[in-house]
C-alpha cells in the first residue's frame, strides 16, 4: 500500500470514526476494519458510475452488515455521490440521508435497506438472480447488454442468522457464478468474541454449497485483495465467498480486536490517538487530504467511462434489435406493457364454485400471458398455492430465462430473494406459500413495505376452511399480524370476481408490496349480475355488496373473504325477520382506510351501530369497522382437526350466531 493508497483508505475510517463520535452513537470498528476492501472495490472492481447511480447496466453493492453503514456513506461521499460532506456530519440525525443503517432511496447508491443482519446477503441473491435472467432474455451475440456482478460484505452475524443459509444454497444451487460475498471475518461480536456463540467451518460450509471459496489473510493487503475479486470474477460457475481476515477498529491503540469497538463511538481521546497510530495528517475531525480527495475522484472519470461506452453499445443493440431494446427499457422501468392484461379471464360470472385459490392460478397464468417480466415461485407448494406459470420452463442454472423459482421450503430466503429481484428492477416477482408460514418470511416482507418494493405474496389455506391439517396449519393472528405493518396492502377476496379485481390492483400498484389471503376450500357462486354489486368495489377495500331490500339499513354485516357467503345468509334470515340488513365486503383494510372519509360513511354509516364483523381469523383490530357498539363473529383461539364444515360449525362462525348477535345489538 502505497502512501496515498492509505492516505484513501485512511479517510474512510476517519470519516467513520468521526461521524459516529459526532453523532454519539453508532458502529466504528467495522467500517475502520473494511476500508481497505471498499476502496478496492470502488476503485478497481465495481462498475458504477459515481454521477449516475441509476445507471442500468451497474454492479451492485450491498452493505449487508448494514451497522457499518458509516462505510458505506464514506465510500459514496469520497468517490463523488451526492452525498455532501455535510451529510456525514449529520450521520444518524432527522431529515439525514446518511440514517443510522442504510436506507433504500434516502442516500444515492443505496442499493437496497440493510440492518436486519441476513436480508442483504440474501437479497443480493435475488439481484444476482435478476441480472441472469434478464442477460438470458435480452443479450444476442455482439450485444452483452446486461452483464454485471453482485457483491455483498457480510458479517458473523450475517452467518449466524438462518436466512443465510438458506440463501446460499439456493444461490449455489443456481450456480450464480456472478455473485460475490465478501466476508469479514473479525470473530467479534457485540457479546465478545465469535467462539463464545460459534464453531462453524465457513469455508466448509460454502463449499458444500456448491461455492467457490478463497482467503485473504490480512484485510489491509489491497493486493491481494484485489487479486481474491479478480479470481471471483474469473469464476462464472458458481458463486463465490471470500473470506476476509480484518480486525476490527484497526489503528485504534486501545479498542482494536475488541468488542467495545462495535456498537459504540470510540471516544474523542481515542480517535485522537488512533490518528495517530496511523500516521494521519490531521487530528481535525473529517479532514480529508486534498491528495486523497483527488484520487477518490478518478471513480467518477471511470465510471462515466464505463457508462459511456455501455450507452454507445446499447445504442448499438437498439439499432439491431429494437424491439428487444424497447422492452427493455420498459421493464426496467418497472412499466405494464399496453394491453397486459387482454388475456386475464373474465371472473365476473363464474360456471361453478371453487376455490379462490384455483381462480388466482387461472389469473395468474393471464396476466403471464401479457407481462413476460412476470416471474413466480413458490416454496415447496406451487401446486397447493397454484403460482405455477403453465407452459414455462424452471429458472434454473440450465434454463436461466425460465419463470418458475422453486424457492424449496426456504420461506424467509423467498422472501429476501423477492426483495432483491425486485429491487435490481426489470423483474416482477410474486411467491407463494401457506398464510400460516407467512410468519417465515414476515422480516422480508416488512423490508419491503419499508422500501416499498411492488412485491406480491400468494398467500392460500387461508384460514380454518383449509380443515384436516389441523391448528398447525391453520391461520388465526396472521392476517392480524400483516395488517398491522405500514405500506402492507392485503387483499382477501371473497369470490371468482373479487380474486380477479385483487390481481389487477396487486399488478397495478407501484409503491409497496401486496398480499392475496386466499381459500384452499370452495366458496358459494355470488350472482353478481342481480342484485350482487360489481367486484370494482375491491378497488377501494370495502364497498357495499348487497343493500338492504327496503329504507335505509338497520344492522350492517361486514365480512372478508371465503365469510362472505356466511354475511349474505344472514342478511336473508334478520330481512325475513324485518330488520333491513346491508352486506358490506371489506376485502383490504389498507385501500379502505385510504378513502376518504365520507365514502367510509356512506358505506358504514355511523348512525347504523348495529354491526357484526365475520371473518375465520383473530378478532383482533375489527373494532375499528365495527365501532365499540359492535360484534366480532371469528377465532380468538387456535382451530382444530376437523373437516371445514364441521369447524365452522363447532368454532361459531356461523350465519345463526351472526343473526342473534345482530339482533342483541340493535335492541
Amino acid at each position: 500500500m502505497n502512501d496515498l493508497q492509505r492516505l484513501a483508505v485512511d479517510a474512510v475510517r476517519v470519516l467513520s470514526m468521526d461521524a459516529v463520535e459526532k453523532a454519539n452513537s453508532g458502529h466504528p470498528g467495522t467500517p475502520m476494519a473494511l476500508a481497505p476492501v471498499g476502496y478496492v472495490l470502488f476503485q478497481r472492481h465495481l462498475r458504477h458510475n459515481p454521477k449516475d447511480p441509476e445507471w442500468l447496466d451497474r454492479d451492485r453493492f450491498v452493505l449487508s452488515c448494514g451497522h457499518a453503514s458509516m462505510l458505506l456513506y464514506s465510500l459514496l461521499h469520497l468517490s463523488g455521490y451526492e452525498l455532501s460532506e455535510d451529510d456525514i456530519k449529520n450521520f444518524r440525525q432527522w431529515g439525514s440521508p446518511t440514517a443510522g443503517h442504510p436506507e433504500y432511496g434516502h442516500a444515492p447508491g443505496v442499493e437496497t435497506t440493510t440492518g436486519p443482519l441476513g436480508q442483504g446477503v440474501s437479497m443480493s441473491v435475488g439481484m444476482a438472480l435478476a441480472e441472469r435472467w434478464l442477460a438470458a432474455r435480452f443479450n444476442r451475440p455482439g450485444h452483452e447488454i446486461v452483464d454485471h456482478c453482485t457483491y455483498a460484505l457480510c458479517s458473523d452475524g450475517d452467518m449466524m442468522e438462518g436466512i443465510s443459509h438458506e440463501a446460499a444454497e439456493l444461490a449455489g444451487h443456481q450456480k450464480l457464478g456472478k455473485l460475490v460475498w465478501i466476508f469479514d471475518d473479525n470473530r467479534i461480536s457485540i457479546d465478545g468474541s465469535t467462539d463464545l456463540a460459534t464453531s462453524v467451518d465457513h469455508a466448509k460450509r460454502f463449499e458444500a454449497y456448491g461455492w467457490q471459496v478463497l482467503r485473504v489473510n490480512d484485510g489491509n493487503d489491497l493486493e491481494a485483495i484485489d487479486a481474491a475479486i479478480a479470481a471471483a470474477r474469473r469464476e462464472t460457475s458458481k458463486p463465490t465467498f471470500i473470506i476476509l481476515r480484518t480486525t476490527i477498529a484497526w489503528g485504534s491503540p486501545g479498542k482494536a480486536n475488541t468488542a467495545g469497538a462495535h456498537g459504540a463511538p470510540l471516544g474523542a481521546k481515542e480517535i485522537e490517538a488512533t490518528k495517530k497510530n496511523i500516521g494521519y495528517p490531521s487530528l481535525e475531525p473529517f479532514y480529508v487530504d486534498p491528495s486523497a480527495r483527488k484520487h477518490w475522484a478518478e471513480c467518477i472519470d471511470r465510471g462515466e467511462k464505463l457508462e459511456s461506452t455501455w450507452h454507445a453499445e446499447f445504442a448499438a443493440y437498439q439499432a439491431a434489435h429494437p424491439e428487444l431494446g424497447a422492452e427493455y427499457l420498459r421493464m426496467m422501468a418497472g412499466d405494464l406493457p399496453e394491453g397486459w392484461d387482454a388475456k386475464v379471464p373474465d371472473l365476473s360470472a363464474p360456471k361453478a364454485a371453487d376455490a379462490t385459490r384455483n381462480w388466482s392460478g387461472k389469473v395468474i397464468q393471464g396476466i403471464a400471458a401479457g407481462v413476460a417480466n412476470l416471474v413466480g415461485g413458490s416454496a415447496d407448494l406451487a401446486g397447493s398455492n397454484k403460482t405455477d406459470i403453465e407452459g414455462a420452463p424452471d429458472l434454473l442454472a440450465a434454463t436461466p430465462a425460465g419463470r418458475n423459482v422453486r424457492y424449496g421450503i426456504r420461506e424467509h430466503a423467498m422472501g429476501a430473494v423477492m426483495n432483491g429481484m425486485s429491487l435490481h428492477g426489470g423483474v416482477r416477482p410474486f411467491g407463494g406459500t401457506f398464510l400460516i408460514f407467512s410468519d417465515y418470511l414476515r422480516p422480508a416482507i416488512r423490508l419491503a413495505a419499508l422500501m416499498e418494493q411492488p412485491v406480491v405474496y400468494v398467500f392460500t389455506h387461508d384460514s380454518i376452511g383449509l380443515g384436516e391439517d389441523g391448528p398447525t396449519h391453520q391461520p388465526s393472528e396472521q392476517l392480524a399480524s400483516l395488517r398491522a405493518i405500514p405500506n402492507l396492502l392485503d387483499l382477501r377476496p371473497g369470490d371468482a370476481a373479487e380474486t380477479e379485481v385483487a390481481w389487477r390492483v396487486a399488478m397495478e400498484r407501484t409503491d409497496g408490496p401486496t398480499f392475496l389471503a386466499l381459500s384452499r376450500q370452495k366458496v358459494p357462486l355470488l350472482d353478481r349480475t342481480a342484485a350482487l354489486a360489481p367486484a370494482a368495489g375491491l378497488r377501494r377495500g370495502g364497498y357495499v355488496l348487497a343493500e338492504a331490500s327496503r329504507g335505509k339499513p338497520e344492522a350492517i354485516v361486514i365480512a372478508s373473504g371465503t365469510e362472505l357467503a356466511i354475511a349474505l345468509a344472514a342478511r336473508e334470515r334478520l330481512e325475513q325477520d324485518g330488520i333491513p340488513t346491508r352486506v358490506v365486503s371489506l376485502p383490504s383494510w389498507y385501500l379502505f382506510a385510504r378513502q376518504d372519509t365520507a365514502y367510509r360513511a356512506s358505506v358504514l354509516p355511523p348512525a347504523v351501530t348495529a354491526r357484526v364483523s365475520i371473518e375465520a381469523a383473530t378478532t383482533f383490530g375489527w373494532e375499528r369497522w365495527i365501532g365499540m357498539d359492535g360484534a366480532a363473529v371469528g377465532l380468538d383461539r387456535f382451530g382444530a382437526s376437523a373437516p371445514a364444515e364441521v369447524l365452522y360449525e363447532q368454532l361459531g362462525i356461523t350465519a345463526q350466531r351472526v343473526v342473534g348477535l345482530a339482533r342483541n345489538i340493535r335492541r
